[in-house]
């Protein structure tokens, strides 16, 4: 089991780094850009560049059953999930293969809407108890996987 996250923008990856330490479970921190991850064994930085869905694809050709994506990407979550990895977004919320159309269509209308100037508001900011959802969440997501491998 391993856990890949979709890390330019994540704003959860300490909460990552402490689950996987306690489960001893590899992380692969996957950026367009240089980040800085703990320099321990089970923490790999994964620069990618040339594209738009360049560090996507890398982690959808990667994720497999058993294994965990931590990602906002609606698009990156349904591949994923195809898969047959779990997908958590950042704020707790896990992606489900039985809703992942719903949330592509949303996406899709919302997107429509800010471009014809019809809808100005973003997402609602991170807050602690959805710091505080992930946590649990994740860790609940590691003794699932755990479980599955066992059998």
């Amino acid at each position: 089991m391993s856990i890949y996250v979709d890390a330019d923008a994540c704003p959860v990856k300490e909460e990552i780094y402490r689950v996987a330490r306690r489960y001893s479970t590899k992380v692969f921190v996957v950026s367009n850009s240089p980040l800085r991850v703990p320099r321990e064994e089970t923490f790999e930085f994964v620069g990618v560049s040339g594209g738009f869905d360049v560090a996507d694809d890398w982690i959808a050709e990667r994720a497999r059953t058993g294994d965990i994506v931590i990602t906002a990407d609606i698009p990156l979550a349904g591949r994923c999930l195809q898969q047959g990895a779990r997908v958590l977004g950042p704020t707790g919320l896990e992606f489900a293969e039985d809703a992942i159309g719903d949330a592509l269509a949303t996406r899709a209308l919302l997107d429509m809407l800010h471009q014809s100037g019809d809808f100005r508001s973003g997402p609602s900011p991170f807050a602690r108890s959805d710091r505080s959802r992930f946590l649990s969440k994740l860790d609940e997501l590691v003794h699932a996987a755990r479980r599955d491998a066992r059998k």
